[in-house]
């Protein structure tokens, strides 16, 4: 509701000002003089109320200046005409304050102090009022998407609705998350990381359990400085109503196999405390299946997998306020996943005698538990405040693969056995010290230390450095990184123009175990600056530029020596002696209001050094066999523009548009075979270190329309244009889903049914030339058709205590840490 509430505040404040605006810049200098200040609380909780509007109307009624509040409450409203007036607070859901003032000779600055409003019940139920379109802002720091009923009916859960973000895409096949096109991007929910790989993660939070999603480009340097294209944080509804309070949600989507999911949410506060439980779970069968054709020697690879995932996500908490200065939080959540993957790879030759298939059946269980402490201390002056908080993760993992062969396979039957252990603990503390009305001081210190522990054996046979099989090596995989940090962050504003300048001091300690031999170190300090500028020249127009620098560490999947999956003609490995790469990124925004809505521009440009990328490389005993890995390679750069809008032509139709193209330059290594050669040995494997300019563009479409109060609908287009990798070029795709919504039970219920693909577009036409000439294509269940159902109960008395969100990142490969 705070996204509802600032948006509709703001445009009520956009048009009061307007209405009178070139009255108030006609008026002689000589005739402003006086000014009003003060700070805007909740009068329930005594905690800022940001983003309320703020008026000063004269004896006619009419608004003479105004304003909105600040993060943390406060306001102040400058040349102000002497006369006789009335000053309003409004915010919707708190009833309005007002006070008469008066601007002359003996009183011309007011200062009003500490001005409480009171929540009106009946308006003010955050779980119950869900926007029915999404909407964009533009931040200081981040673009936040305010989740709609229109978007939680694009699917089931978090990964159904990411591809209709703008800049954000995610890979129906593997679940992988791009921002910006570019990999390199944490995933936070509620501002915390999680153990729980990031594709399992965002199937299993509810669509309709999203208020909110944050883009963080360019974060400053308060935020951890990992992740070269930014951070995606999923906001989730709070249910922060006193009394017993909570909302249930069901949802499957159909096509060839079922996808269950639900979830229950429950809060309970009474005086001073919070007590609050969530549940979710996910039951779904994925089928995903394609083909790889070789020319050069009329090979084809066919492909036929079936995925089957059951999770489970608990996660309860306790909020105590001990009074009104100390606040202490405690939550844990847990996780439980049982997957499966059973599938076959076929490989059929011109030559029947060379044809050969692998089976396989892979069962990957895995359990993890992440339990936070925070106090809080507030002191005297508002939003002087300093924090301790303690997140500790774990994670439990274990991967059983049963490999068959049939046909003219050189490989024997096998199994692996792949055991995981990982635990990472965050601790942080902030201070915060508003030194003036218009400045603001932040520093904090962070230590993250992270340990993972890798256990593989296997049954099977591979290849030694001569050449001969032998029993595949049991490895005990060890790496350990612990990161120390302090920020310094320094803002103000001053009329029309505001500032943000900060730098996080960083020491980094890595080592790498392998069978208990030291196999890699890493220590480094580093310094990480950002700045901000903002400039309103009027209410409907703001200009931003920042910059930032930041790092991608290398993920534990990128590093680990252990062979993480095999196809018959395919091998993937990490690289333990990955460097972290550095990225100096720029940026530039532009926000314009319009009456009915608003469009945001910018553009975006990264220099980034010591690149990690892949490697493609010929295996040495079998030269149709490819081995992917990973390596570090010279500078190079990115850039890239992006458009959003959203509009309300009608009141019976509003839409969500976007429009956004990348330019990267990627650089890799990759063998091939001297095509010169006709019966080719190891000897002709030639290297080439290729350089892809890779330019690529997405186009989004979001309608949502009104057929009655109760009743609406929805229609949502998607295009990406071509984009070309180190290893493989994509084709076009694009796809149309339609939706409906109905309100049941007074507005407590809603009722969701939709249609993805209905053209059946969605498929992955790839093609390839390095280290094979390759053409592909892979299709999965997209043409689904989805149902769901939520039910809103409980009291609607006003609200909870807000947590505070927090971000930090890595670089991906191997999920989320």
């Amino acid at each position: 509701m705070k996204a509802i509430n600032w948006l509709t505040s703001l445009f009520s404040f956009l048009f009061l000002s307007t209405t009178l605006l070139s009255t108030a810049q006609s008026m002689p200098d000589e005739a402003i003089t006086g000014s009003v200040k003060g700070v805007v609380l909740d009068g329930t909780l005594n905690e800022p109320i940001p983003y309320a509007t703020v008026v000063i109307n004269d004896s006619a009624n009419q608004v003479v200046t105004g304003g909105i509040t600040n993060d943390d409450g406060s306001f102040i409203l400058e040349k102000i005409p002497e006369g006789n007036y009335t000053f309003k607070v409004q915010f919707i859901g708190y009833e309005t304050y007002t006070k008469a003032i008066t601007i002359n000779r003996t009183n011309r600055d007011w200062n009003l102090g500490t001005l409480k409003i009171a929540a009106i019940a009946s308006e003010l139920d955050e779980v119950n009022i869900v926007a029915e379109r999404t909407t964009i802002e533009q931040q200081i720091d981040r673009k936040v998407i305010n989740v709609g009923k229109d978007l939680t009916t694009a699917g089931a859960t978090a990964s159904d609705i990411m591809n209709n973000i703008p800049s954000v895409s995610v890979d129906q096949q593997s679940g992988a998350l791009t921002l910006r096109g570019n990999s390199n991007v944490r995933v936070m929910v509620d501002g915390k990381l999680s153990n729980i790989p990031a594709a399992q993660l965002l199937k299993q939070i509810p669509s309709t359990s999203i208020k909110k999603i944050e883009l963080i480009t360019n974060p400053s340097a308060k935020y951890n400085p990992e992740g070269m294209s930014g951070i995606i944080n999923i906001v989730l509804h709070k249910n922060v109503n006193i009394g017993f309070n909570g909302d249930v949600n069901v949802g499957l989507s159909y096509e060839k196999h079922p996808k269950f999911n639900s979830g229950m949410n429950l809060n309970y506060r009474n005086g001073k405390f919070n007590l609050y439980a969530n549940y979710s779970n996910n039951f779904s069968l994925n089928q995903n299946y394609g083909n790889i054709y070789r020319p050069n020697d009329g090979s084809r690879q066919l492909f036929n997998f079936l995925d089957d995932s059951k999770s489970h996500l608990l996660k309860t908490g306790l909020d105590f306020y001990l009074n009104d200065k100390n606040t202490l939080s405690f939550f844990t959540s847990q996780n439980w996943y049982a997957g499966s993957t059973t599938g076959d790879i076929g490989i059929l030759y011109p030559s029947a005698d060379r044809n050969q298939t692998q089976l396989f059946k892979s069962v990957n269980d895995n359990t993890s538990g992440q339990y936070n402490f925070d106090y809080k201390l507030a002191f005297d002056k508002e939003g002087h405040n300093i924090e301790l908080e303690v997140d500790h993760n774990i994670y439990s993992g274990n991967e059983d693969a049963d490999f068959k062969f049939t046909g003219a396979s050189p490989i024997d039957n096998y199994m692996d056995f792949v055991d995981t252990e990982r635990d990472r603990t965050t601790v942080n503390l902030d201070y915060v010290n508003p030194l003036a009305e218009d400045a603001k001081l932040e520093a904090g210190l962070q230590a993250i230390l992270f340990n993972t522990d890798i256990d593989y054996a296997s049954t099977g046979k591979s290849y030694n450095s001569q050449g001969v099989l032998v029993p595949t090596r049991s490895t005990q995989f060890e790496y350990s990184r612990n990161i120390y940090s302090a920020y310094l962050t320094y803002g103000k504003t001053f009329e029309k123009w505001s500032y943000q300048m900060g730098a996080r001091l960083e020491n980094v300690n890595v080592k790498a175990d392998t069978n208990t031999v030291r196999a890699f170190t890493n220590d480094y300090i580093q310094v990480y600056p950002s700045a901000y500028l903002t400039y309103n020249p009027s209410e409907k127009n703001q200009y931003q530029v920042s910059y930032s620098r930041r790092v991608d560490r290398p993920g534990v999947g990128q590093v680990n020596p252990i062979r993480q999956w095999s196809t018959p003609l395919l091998t993937n490995y990490g690289n333990v002696d990955l460097e972290p790469q550095f990225t100096n990124s720029i940026e530039l925004n532009y926000t314009h209001k319009l009456e009915k809505g608003s469009v945001t521009g910018g553009v975006f440009y990264r220099i980034i050094q010591d690149e990690i990328n892949q490697a493609v490389f010929v295996d040495r005993f079998n030269l149709d066999k490819s081995v992917l890995t990973f390596d570090n390679f010279d500078n190079t750069s990115a850039y890239g523009f992006e458009l959003s809008s959203n509009y309300k032509p009608f009141e019976w139709w509003s839409f969500n548009a976007s429009f956004d193209i990348y330019n990267q330059t990627q650089k890799g290594i990759s063998e091939v075979l001297d095509p010169s050669t006709s019966n080719p040995t190891a000897d002709d494997i030639l290297l080439v270190t290729r350089e892809v300019d890779n330019t690529a563009y997405n186009v989004r479409m979001s309608n949502n329309f009104t057929v009655t109060q109760k009743f609406t609908l929805s229609a949502f287009g998607f295009y990406r244009g071509s984009n070309e990798g180190l290893q493989f070029k994509s084709k076009p795709m694009y796809f149309v889903n339609v939706g409906a919504r109905y309100e049941l039970w007074d507005g407590k219920g809603t009722f969701s049914l939709n249609y993805n693909d209905i053209f059946n577009t969605m498929r992955a036409r790839f093609t390839a030339t390095y280290p094979y000439e390759q053409i592909g294509q892979f299709n999965w269940e997209s043409q689904t058709i989805f149902v769901g159902l939520n039910y809103r109960f409980g009291d609607s008395q006003y609200r909870a205590k807000r947590r505070k969100q927090r971000d930090a990142n890595e670089k991906s490969g191997g999920g989320v840490f």
